[in-house]
């Protein structure tokens, strides 16, 4: 089997899209050239990639586990690529990060803007993932910082772990703001709209519930924080919700109050294990350490996962 990366890098673009259309958009090349590159990209793996349904491609099961090896080495290359035009155009250097959507709408562009303010001729390498997908990256050299939702999966990170409280968030004409705080007691048989079962908050609320003898009523299960925010001030329900998609949210629609007990969100900032950081991304940890520090509630230093 003899793979060539341009069939890699075509058929990673069409899974990031969702069409031939995009992928040749992004490729900068012809809608019958992807198609090609796919078709021999499936020769050559013997694997149908693809179902053709009414003009849409439909990846299989095969394709998604392709898609999850391919995906580190393409944005790897992508890199590569970058890093020489910065080299061949004198950029003093690349700051290369990466984090969860919840600081990817309004925390880390702030920062990254007033990073950038002295440093005029900057470039920015930034990516919105999931956290398993960011310490992967990290791993692997593709960004030199990232921020992720605890736990560490990998022993080869170090990491400064952050606490922050959430906030418990309802519609703005809901009867809840007549209170200063909200209990279990008080949000009993609420409507509750939760990240799935395996997130941390979904289990510590959990738990708050059960350990006062409260019924917890689950009502809509997503997985972005910003989802909650908008089921939220559509008056479907309480959702308890980190202090950045809050901050950052410049709608009306919904109030806050602290929750008693305190339901945590831990998240840390992480960097490869045994390899140096660039001038740039050393410049850029200190000032972002010293901002995410002014929402926790309390910071820990690991020097890797056990």
């Amino acid at each position: 089997m003899s793979l060539r990366f341009r069939q890699l890098q075509a058929f990673h673009a069409i899974m990031e899209t969702g069409t031939v259309t995009g992928a040749a958009s992004v490729l900068g090349i012809s809608q019958p050239g992807i198609s090609n590159l796919l078709a021999q990209l499936e020769r050559e793996a013997r694997l149908p990639l693809f179902e053709r349904s009414k003009g849409r491609l439909l990846p299989t099961p095969e394709a998604e586990l392709l898609y999850r090896e391919v995906d580190t080495v393409v944005r790897g290359l992508d890199h590569v690529a970058q890093a020489v035009s910065d080299l061949q155009n004198k950029h003093p250097g690349q700051l290369q990060i990466a984090a969860p959507h919840l600081l990817s709408f309004g925390f880390i562009p702030r920062e990254v803007a007033r990073f950038a303010k002295t440093r005029p001729n900057l470039s920015v390498s930034f990516q919105s993932q999931y956290s398993s997908k960011i310490q992967e990256w990290v791993t692997s050299g593709l960004f030199e910082i990232g921020v992720v939702e605890m736990p560490i999966l990998h022993d080869t990170l170090n990491y400064q772990v952050f606490r922050f409280e959430t906030l418990a968030t309802f519609p703005e004409d809901s009867p809840l703001a007549v209170h200063d705080v909200l209990t279990p007691a008080l949000l009993e048989n609420e409507p509750f709209i939760v990240m799935g079962p395996e997130h941390q908050t979904h289990r510590r609320t959990r738990d708050a519930f059960q350990t006062q003898g409260r019924t917890w009523r689950t009502q809509i299960h997503t997985h972005l924080s910003e989802n909650l925010l908008s089921f939220v001030k559509q008056g479907m329900g309480v959702a308890l919700i980190d202090p950045f998609t809050v901050n950052f949210d410049e709608e009306t629609g919904y109030q806050t109050r602290p929750f008693r007990p305190a339901v945590m969100l831990d998240l840390a900032i992480i960097t490869a294990k045994g390899r140096p950081l660039s001038t740039v991304a050393q410049d850029f940890l200190a000032q972002l350490t010293a901002s995410i520090a002014t929402y926790a509630t309390h910071s820990d230093t690991g020097a890797a996962a056990s």
